[in-house]
């Protein structure tokens, strides 16, 4: 998978795979014990969460998510998710609504001063420095998914040994 190239900052995927989704979850539960400690395997009905053990774990490391999809010739459709830790993704996600509370906020008070006919200018400096915090937080996660990739390709192996048709 390509998932270096995407640009959303919690990579997704499809994949077709032969094998029965019961087969896909035995694997799943063989590769759990065999794996351990490097590697966390997580199952509950026909989501699979593959994360980077303790050992390796870094606030970076990214997870996978699997879903599987049964399909009638049985055949099995992967929906794939790569994401951080979810921890660290609702940290960002509160700092976004933190930032985009103070934008409006502060847009309301500018409006106001400035159909008032009062100086504004301080609003809309701040709406300014929350503009800017918006794109530090997205390129803080760009960059936090570029020093994961390596662990996301390890990910993406031990997908694949499970998913492997044999």
């Amino acid at each position: 998978m390509e998932i270096e190239k995407q640009i959303q900052l919690r990579p997704r995927f499809e994949k077709m795979v032969t094998k029965p989704v019961n087969a896909i979850k035995e694997s799943a539960e063989s590769l759990k014990s065999s794996k351990k400690p490097s590697y966390i395997i997580n199952l509950l009905d026909d989501h699979i969460w593959i994360y980077i053990g303790n050992e390796n774990k870094k606030t970076y490391s990214p997870h996978l998510h699997l879903e599987l999809e049964a399909l009638e010739n049985g055949n099995t459709k992967v929906k794939g998710l790569f994401g951080p830790e979810p921890a660290l993704w609702t940290m960002f996600m509160f700092l976004h609504f933190v930032v985009a509370g103070i934008f409006i906020i502060f847009g309301v008070f500018a409006y106001s001063n400035w159909s008032l006919g009062q100086p504004s200018g301080i609003h809309i400096t701040i709406m300014l420095l929350m503009i800017i915090a918006w794109f530090s937080l997205y390129f803080t996660a760009r960059s936090n998914r570029k020093k994961g990739m390596p662990q996301a390709h390890e990910l993406e192996k031990v997908m694949e040994e499970m998913l492997g048709d044999g």
